[in-house]
């Protein structure tokens, strides 16, 4: 019996998150088609011209447009941003500087000190039971 290796594919919109474009500024040939796994490695490894330009102008898809602007994508829901931007729409928006945007950022960073703390707190409870004398079993 022979076994007969199928070739995984995935829907366009699956690509490009995992590429970090937005898919409707893609080409029509990519939005139409399935993209395979060897494609999607070729893809990343040796990107085409219109993957390149995408990547540095944008338009962004929202998990890129906030990490640009370091905040969450509900943090950029909450400013009014649910739309892909441009890199060129991003900067300006960090020289601007908005009060949501400030907000936001801040919230970011106060969320990421947090998960530091309870890291490090996690990882002194770890190494107290690894220190821990056992008892006898029963």
């Amino acid at each position: 019996m022979t076994s007969h290796q199928t070739t995984q594919t995935m829907k366009p919109a699956t690509a490009a998150k995992k590429l970090g474009v937005y898919l409707e500024a893609t080409p029509a040939e990519f939005q139409e088609g399935v993209v395979s796994r060897s494609e999607l490695n070729a893809l990343q490894t040796d990107p085409p011209q219109w993957l390149e330009e995408l990547r540095r102008t944008g338009p962004h898809p929202r998990p890129v447009v906030a990490a640009k602007l370091g905040i969450s994508i509900a943090g950029l829901a909450r400013g009014g941003i649910t739309e892909a931007l441009t890199t060129e729409q991003i900067e300006a928006l960090k020289q601007d500087a908005p009060e949501w945007l400030q907000k936001e950022r801040a919230t970011q960073a106060e969320v990421r000190k947090e998960s530091v703390r309870i890291k490090e707190k996690n990882k002194e409870k770890s190494a107290q039971q690894a220190d821990a004398p056992r008892g006898p079993r029963s």
